[in-house]
């Protein structure tokens, strides 16, 4: 998703001729395996800097939606009912409470719920609930479609798209890229924007991101249960238009493995059931697994490789790939247009 923003965002500056390699399917890695939330607050413990880009990519996303619609006829599906937050013994008030404390003094649009007001929002949660904040500029998109979508804008926009085809070494003469070699033969570039998530750091030849696993189940059991997105102990839940919950994720240092495993989907349905009983009905129809990109400061990787001039890289996503793809889209191709500067250039550059 990361590189299919981009290239669009380029072919929008009219930066030329633009080519998507992909070592499988463009998009069928970790964005098709992501749940779409668009959580800058609920997901955000601290003021900062990759607060602040979460924050400004997030009201993006409206215009984004709107004109990726437009351009290609498909729904990305933004949902704006928002976002809770849950706590169901003591040590969750308590971190329910410090967190609304500090977000309300940063100004962050939050909301304070006894357990009365959490189910009152939303009736199938648990009657164990015991507090919650709700969040509603925090929101989600159907991430699959959104794949679709900014896979059709850039067809629309002449970018060729080569998948099935390996990214092996960039081409370099003093110490400037001059393209990429790949397994159906090398590309001649003025630029290369290293955009492959998890695997960036085999291209680039430096220990810039590793892959973190998180698996998911996807559940099936009638009309739409929830209207929120909604976290709590153990996991989350995303209710999807069609009516499919999405619950997710693990956390898991394993290196390039994305199998499935029982132990993960067990838990995985534990937590469904303790913050949302109504669910104990829903069939899982679905299991999955992708991996984040993850740098070891918890920061994206974006902007200008020093080492090298004409290469660019994005990645180091982590959780929030779905959200800060409309910026990162923006950050890098305003770098490449007129060697664009931002705060954010500086603080995530390699």
């Amino acid at each position: 998703m990361i590189g299919l923003s981009i290239s669009r965002a380029l072919v929008a500056r009219d930066m030329g001729r633009v080519t998507v390699v992909d070592r499988g399917k463009a998009g069928a890695e970790a964005s098709w395996a992501a749940a779409g939330m668009l959580a800058p607050n609920a997901e955000t413990h601290e003021d900062g800097a990759l607060f602040r880009l979460c924050t400004a990519s997030n009201a993006l996303y409206p215009n984004y939606a709107a004109q990726l619609l437009e351009e290609t006829g498909i729904d990305v599906e933004l949902d704006t009912t928002g976002t809770l937050s849950l706590s169901f013994d003591e040590t969750g008030d308590r971190v329910i409470s410090e967190k609304y404390d500090w977000q309300k003094g940063a100004g962050i649009e939050v909301e304070r719920l006894s357990a009365e007001e959490v189910l009152k929002l939303e009736p199938g949660i648990s009657a164990a609930v015991r507090s919650g904040l709700f969040y509603p500029n925090d929101w989600q998109v159907e991430n699959r479609k959104l794949v679709a979508a900014l896979r059709r804008s850039c067809e629309l926009g002449g970018v060729r798209i080569l998948e099935h085809s390996e990214a092996s070494e960039l081409l370099t003469v003093d110490d400037r890229v001059h393209g990429l070699r790949t397994s159906s033969g090398e590309i001649r570039a003025a630029v290369v924007v290293v955009a492959n998530g998890a695997w960036a750091s085999q291209l680039l030849g430096k220990s810039i991101v590793r892959p973190v696993r998180g698996q998911m189940i996807g559940l099936q059991g009638g009309e739409r249960p929830l209207n929120a997105v909604v976290y709590g102990p153990g996991g989350y839940l995303v209710p999807r238009k069609d009516g499919r919950v999405l619950v997710g994720a693990t956390v898991e240092d394993v290196g390039f493995r994305k199998e499935v495993t029982a132990d993960a989907i067990e838990a995985l349905r534990d937590a469904v059931l303790e913050i949302a009983p109504v669910l104990g009905n829903f069939d899982i129809k679905e299991a999955w697994a992708g991996l984040r990109p993850f740098a070891d400061d918890g920061l994206p990787v974006i902007g200008r490789v020093p080492w090298c001039e004409g290469l660019l890289v994005a990645t180091g996503h982590y959780r929030n790939g779905i959200l800060l793809a409309p910026i990162t889209a923006d950050l890098i191709a305003d770098a490449v247009h007129g060697g664009g500067h931002s705060e954010y250039l500086e603080e995530f550059g390699p």
